[in-house]
């Protein structure tokens, strides 16, 4: 079916202002709510609290956390039932091979973290410790609990 060029462009040439009449109409709709959106979004500065009573002072900011205070904060937002923090007896920073061990003997662990400049892992489990490989971790390395903490 062939369509006849001088239909179409008279169609073209008949829509087309109201097209243009209909942008100008979303343009200015759009316009109109971003300003409601950003005019509604002030700050009321009135209280409801009568002249006579005192006005309460800002609570001081929490300090922040250290390294270790934030990872072990990062674990603990995992919702995990036991949280154990793991160190060389030496106390020097764990290595490669000290990696490798856990990964192979703590495969329940879910998440890992290192902390303290790599002397501390950090690790987040829902399976109780106790009853697998923490007798031979103990062996090698210094085990805290940081479950109930």
């Amino acid at each position: 079916m062939k369509v006849n060029p001088m239909i179409y462009r008279y169609q073209v040439r008949r829509l087309l202002p109201r097209l243009t009449q209909m942008k100008r109409l979303f343009a200015c709709v759009s316009l109109l709510t971003v300003v409601a959106l950003f005019l509604s979004c002030t700050r009321d500065q009135t209280t409801n609290a009568p002249a006579g009573s005192p006005v309460s002072q800002p609570s001081p900011a929490a300090s922040p956390l250290t390294g270790f205070e934030r990872d072990l904060q990062f674990i603990r937002n995992g919702q995990y039932t036991f949280v154990l923090v793991v160190s060389r007896k030496d106390g020097k920073p764990l290595d490669k091979e000290d990696g490798d061990f856990l990964r192979k003997n703590a495969t329940q662990v879910v998440d890992w973290v290192i902390s303290d400049g790599g002397k501390k892992a950090i690790g987040g489990t829902n399976f109780n410790f106790e009853e697998g490989n923490m007798e031979l971790l103990k062996k090698r390395f210094v085990i805290e609990d940081y479950s109930n903490r």
